[in-house]
């Protein structure tokens, strides 16, 4: 239609007008972006290292949990060609209308365009500069490296709203550039955990004035402390709020105890251990003045609520998830995961 706007700069004009146009004129109550579907055409979007995934040091295999996982939200999938899709295929149970995914890039080429078949995405570029160009926001994959950071640069500099999984980057100094270049660029930008946005963590941060003062909290998962752990963590920072000064890490290798202080009022317990040594899951546990909470979260749908959360940034500009926290969470991991290894309390300050 010749009304849509040409430009992705345009498109991102078009969609916040829309938006504005519809609160001024909307029925109390019901979801302002939700409404703006019908008035404003889907955001173009790229998926970066999408189709594979491999840890450091290992090779990269086709297949990737959250690249299947955000495809599948945004374009759904063919049943057919799904079956012979090789690796990890994350089937989304939600679907997201109000933006498609048109193009993706991985470093394998054979994996990108295999997973482009089956969700129907337009384009497999050859280099993520090219993904990044001409669409109205980019989403960069955890691809299991811990360095999908890098690729965020190009987005930011051309002003591209952008999207970086976690981990935001495995240390605090390198999350720090991030940010660094997010502020200087100003650009939207987002990286969080997906349990920041789950229904029952939003549901438990909601009850927190029942529960009064909380001084003391916990929070559990499995696997690596950075790569893992900043679920668990993430969980604390979406009910509690920012603030961690240091860590104090009393447990053994790959079975971490942490004490993260968040100023003088109030000590959290972060436990992360490693498959061999504790089953998985996620779990928190806030101890206040007037009452106890204990959730072990729904994942039902997870990513559905992450990329939500996303595409509100693209379209509203209200930044969820400020970049210098998500950093501070990184911070507070490797101070714990440095405390461990030096057999005492760190400061946040010193891996800044």
């Amino acid at each position: 239609m010749n009304s849509q706007p040409s430009s992705p700069i345009d498109r991102r004009a078009f969609v916040a007008r829309s938006v504005a146009t519809l609160a001024a004129t909307s029925v109390a109550g019901l979801p302002i972006l939700g409404r703006s579907q019908a008035a404003a055409a889907p955001l173009k979007l790229a998926l970066i290292s999408a189709a594979t995934y491999g840890l450091p040091g290992e090779a990269r295999t086709p297949g990737s949990n959250h690249g299947t996982a955000f495809a599948t939200t945004f374009n759904a999938w063919d049943v057919e060609k799904a079956k012979w899709l090789k690796g990890t295929f994350v089937k989304s149970g939600r679907k997201l209308e109000r933006a498609r995914v048109v193009k993706i890039w991985d470093p394998n080429q054979t994996a990108a365009r295999a997973l482009a078949d089956v969700c129907g995405i337009e384009t497999v570029t050859d280099t993520p500069e090219q993904c990044s160009d001409g669409v109205d926001a980019v989403i960069i994959i955890d691809d299991g490296s811990g360095a999908q950071w890098k690729y965020a640069a190009h987005p930011l500099r051309k002003g591209v709203p952008t999207f970086c999984d976690k981990p935001l980057a495995m240390t605090a100094r390198e999350a720090a550039a991030v940010a660094k270049l997010v502020r200087e660029t100003k650009t939207r930008f987002m990286s969080a955990s997906s349990l920041r946005f789950v229904p029952d963590i939003i549901k438990l941060r909601n009850e927190l004035p029942q529960l009064g003062a909380v001084h003391l909290a916990s929070a559990v998962c499995g696997n690596d402390l950075v790569y893992y752990g900043i679920h668990a963590l993430s969980m604390i920072y979406a009910v509690l709020g920012k603030g961690a000064v240091s860590a104090l890490n009393v447990g053994q290798p790959g079975a971490n105890i942490a004490r993260l202080r968040f100023g003088a009022e109030r000590d959290v317990m972060l436990i992360v251990a490693d498959k061999e040594k504790m089953r998985s899951g996620y779990q928190i546990n806030l101890y206040g003045e007037k009452g106890w909470r204990s959730v072990t979260p729904d994942l039902k749908d997870l990513y559905f609520y992450l990329l939500e959360a996303f595409l509100d940034l693209v379209i509203t500009g209200k930044e969820s998830v400020p970049v210098e926290e998500e950093v501070e969470v990184i911070a507070a991991l490797e101070a714990a995961k440095r405390s461990l290894e030096l057999g005492r309390e760190v400061k946040l300050s010193e891996v800044m």
